[in-house]
């Protein structure tokens, strides 16, 4: 790997040169304000006392009295001189009293000036203008300095803005984009899980390594990957990942990074960016948020839409390899691939577009496995598969944050090791919330209803098998007044139409046990009537799942028209919810000890584990089979 170009040598020539300069402007500034100074000592000399108050107004800072003690002083002829400067008004009395009068208005200052207030001839005092009297109060110094500085440095205004312009300028282009002074120690083995980006970043990391066989094949140069993942799923250090197993220098940069505030340096920014790449390669460019380029605009938007078109254009010529880019890959990651120009996505480009995809099981029980061994814990404890399931479709990063807080959990209830039960806990709060406050506020009616509708969810998601139901809870999380746990046993990627219509039979069940119990509904069903509607939508209109084998899809046709189509659909998903509701509440019906065995746990303590609810369908099933078995012996 090359040694990076910003050496600690340059860096502090750079830092040496500007505070040479900022010191001769400094020195300049002080040189042009004593001359000022000098300037205004030469003016028409004065005598006594007038004299002093010119060389030195310090001595009649001390003291401050009211004008209308001046004025009476005045009057009574009992002044030998008055100072007039742009704040104050400086006075010396007959028997030596030096005193100042503020004058924020330079109402008495004008008079005085222009003669308004007379004095008699027989007793006259001397009347001096004294512009840089040092008159300090409160302000007043720093507004005199500001005066003076305007004064002096008014003329060369315009070129302290020019040259700050152009200083902010170039800061601007050269801002940003820095080759790390090491590359990434990553590899790939670091990387737990995305095996499809892996494989794709493998074949560039063969490339960038040992690009011989390649080029006597006639194979150029792949130019770039982009990557497509939700937040989190890890798309930056597999980019790291990448330098580090190639050895290559690594420049980080986002989508952002292009735009600037003064027009046509975006461009520059661009070319400045490939140059260092190539001066330096192997280089690997990661563009992280790569949407913030948006896209190009044929609308004559305006200025900024102009500006952006042209930094797209100019990024796809340096990406077409006008100038030779060999050694330099370009890995862009982006939540929302979209968002970006048609031209940029193109094979040539970004010659692969790959997947990265949240960890599956066997993934999350490793990562909670890497990052739990840097806590203090019970390990024999702590059920890493467990925690896997309870955490389905979250990311590394969240898996991570959760690790992390189950030590802040561990601290704040005083152990001195992280259990299992801390993890559970934090597992909770980032799928559900945290524990409220709300339950004081509720009820003993509330609190009923509440046990029975989470007990009805609980009950259906055991009795239909969508997953395993690990508790049951009316203690309020995040904005739910109680929830119901339940976990998949493995990711899915494909589901059943039975399987779907089951999610929404669990959701239906709380409203139905409140039908059941109490023959009405609450408004606490809301969210859940929400959600099936949505998916009863998709099965009708999406996954062709309806009464009348209408196979079109929605997701065909351009948004304009969609709506045309919208009210079939709603009527056939209403349809499809009504069967599933009245479903619902007949295997309620059947099992309604269990429901009404459950809620009256749940009210009395609060929290009731899945065990519990599957052996009370156990219990229930076998007297149901006893029965049964007793009636038909009864008849035969």
């Amino acid at each position: 790997m090359k040694p990076a170009k910003n050496s600690l040598w340059s860096r502090y020539g750079r830092y040496t040169t500007l505070a040479v300069t900022a010191t001769a402007f400094a020195g300049l500034v002080m040189f042009l304000l004593w001359r000022h100074e000098q300037h205004a000592q030469l003016s028409p000399a004065l005598g006594g006392v007038a004299n002093q108050m010119r060389i030195d107004a310090s001595a009649w800072t001390h003291q401050e009295k009211d004008a209308s003690e001046l004025l009476r002083d005045i009057r009574e002829q009992d002044v030998t001189a008055i100072g007039v400067s742009p704040n104050a008004i400086l006075v010396s009395t007959r028997d030596g009293v030096k005193y100042f009068v503020t004058d924020r208005n330079a109402t008495f200052s004008s008079a005085l000036l222009l003669g308004e207030i007379k004095h008699d001839a027989r007793a006259p005092y001397q009347l001096a203008w004294l512009p840089d009297a040092n008159i300090r109060m409160g302000m007043s110094c720093w507004i005199d300095a500001f005066e003076k500085m305007h004064d002096v440095l008014g003329p060369m205004l315009p070129l302290l803005l020019i040259g700050g312009l152009i200083w902010f300028m170039r800061r601007e282009m050269t801002a940003g984009a820095k080759l790390l002074e090491r590359a990434p120690a990553l590899c790939f083995d670091d990387v737990i899980g995305a095996g499809e980006a892996k494989a794709a970043l493998s074949d560039i990391q063969t490339y960038l390594t040992n690009p011989k066989p390649f080029t006597k094949m006639g194979v150029r140069a792949p130019c770039g990957i982009l990557m497509v993942g939700g937040p989190g799923v890890g798309k930056t250090r597999l980019a790291q990942a990448l330098a580090g197993e190639c050895g290559a220098n690594f420049i980080s940069i986002t989508g952002s990074y292009f735009s600037a505030k003064y027009y046509g340096v975006g461009i520059q920014k661009v070319k400045r960016l490939f140059e260092l790449a190539r001066k330096n390669a192997p280089t690997v460019i990661f563009i992280d948020e790569a949407d913030g380029l948006a896209k190009r605009t044929d609308t004559g938007g305006g200025p900024v839409e102009a500006e952006s078109n042209r930094i797209i254009n100019q990024l796809l010529a340096e990406m077409d390899g006008f100038a030779s880019n060999e050694g330099v890959i370009i890995v862009a990651a982006t939540n929302h691939p979209d968002n970006l120009d048609e031209a940029l996505r193109r094979p040539g480009r970004f010659d692969r577009t790959v997947q990265v995809r949240l960890p599956d099981l066997e993934d999350r029980t490793k990562i909670f496995s890497f990052y739990a061994a840097k806590l203090t814990s019970k390990s024999d404890d702590i059920d890493f598969n467990q925690l896997a399931r309870l955490t389905t479709g979250l990311s590394p990063a969240t898996l991570a944050m959760i690790v992390n807080q189950a030590g802040l959990v561990a601290h704040k209830v005083g152990a001195d090791e992280v259990a299992s039960k801390h993890f559970v806990e934090v597992i909770k709060i980032a799928r559900i919330g945290d524990v409220s406050g709300a339950e004081r506020a509720l009820n003993d009616d509330e609190r009923k209803r509440i046990a029975v509708h989470e007990a009805g969810h609980g009950l259906v998601a055991a009795l239909l098998g969508t997953g395993v139901l690990e508790e049951v809870t009316i203690l309020p999380r995040g904005g739910a007044l109680g929830a119901a746990l339940i976990t998949k046993t493995q990711d899915k990627h494909l589901y059943l139409e039975t399987e779907i219509r089951n999610e929404i039979q669990v959701l239906l069940g709380g409203r139905n046990a409140e039908l059941l119990m109490f023959s009405e509904a609450s408004s606490g069903a809301a969210q859940d009537l929400q959600e099936a509607s949505r998916i009863g939508l998709d099965m009708v209109s999406k996954f062709g799942f309806n009464a009348d084998g209408n196979l079109f899809s929605l997701a065909a046709l351009p948004a304009q028209y969609a709506g045309l189509q919208m009210k079939t659909s709603i009527g056939h998903a209403n349809i499809l919810l009504k069967d599933l509701n009245e479903a619902c509440y007949a295997l309620l019906h059947d099992n309604e000890p269990v429901l009404r065995a459950i809620a009256e746990e749940l009210l009395e303590s609060e929290t009731m584990p899945g065990a519990t609810v599957y052996r009370l369908i156990d219990e229930h099933k076998a007297m149901k089979d006893g029965f049964h078995l007793g009636q038909k012996l009864a008849a035969a």
